[in-house]
């Protein structure tokens, strides 16, 4: 038996018919093929598949597809700019070396959205809260944190 649900993904509305079980990745990879969102552990426990729901980071692994009717998920594709540039976190990323494999890259970088979104100026433990159900095995953190930090606000002066 499959469920209706309206939802919003990357500023488009979308009407699914989803079965109960189906997982929130499974619905963005799989129907809406938007595959930047990547399956890792399948368990809640790397963070590749987190996603912005609502704003806030969710590890779409564990999160039924059912449980974001009637709202809106941000996936790493919905937040380039309109004219395809990338957004200041992902160009912070580059800049600082903090992308090596690149698979924990689209979940790092949303976390630090959803962080930076709540709190413009956070402090690098609180980075390092925020990025801690992240897990990633080639970059030994400190240049995510550093790019997270050149982002927000307290880097800049403001």
């Amino acid at each position: 038996m499959k469920v209706k649900i309206h939802l919003q993904v990357n500023g488009l509305a979308y009407e699914v018919e989803v079965e109960p079980r189906r997982t929130l990745l499974e619905l963005i990879r799989d129907d809406l093929e938007l595959t930047g969102t990547k399956e890792g552990c399948g368990l809640g426990e790397c963070g590749t598949c987190t996603v912005l729901l609502d704003g806030r980071p969710i590890k779409s692994c564990i999160t039924l597809a059912v449980q974001a009717k009637g709202r809106e998920v941000t996936t790493i594709e919905g937040i380039e700019g309109a004219d395809g540039t990338l957004h200041p976190i992902q160009q912070a990323f580059i800049d600082h070396g903090a992308i090596q494999c690149g698979f924990c890259t689209p979940g790092m970088v949303l976390s630090a959205k959803g962080l930076l979104d709540e709190n413009p100026r956070p402090t690098e433990i609180e980075v390092r809260e925020a990025i801690a159900g992240n897990l990633c095995r080639c970059t030994g953190y400190q240049k995510i944190v550093e790019a997270i930090l050149s982002v927000s606000s307290q880097e800049h002066g403001a």
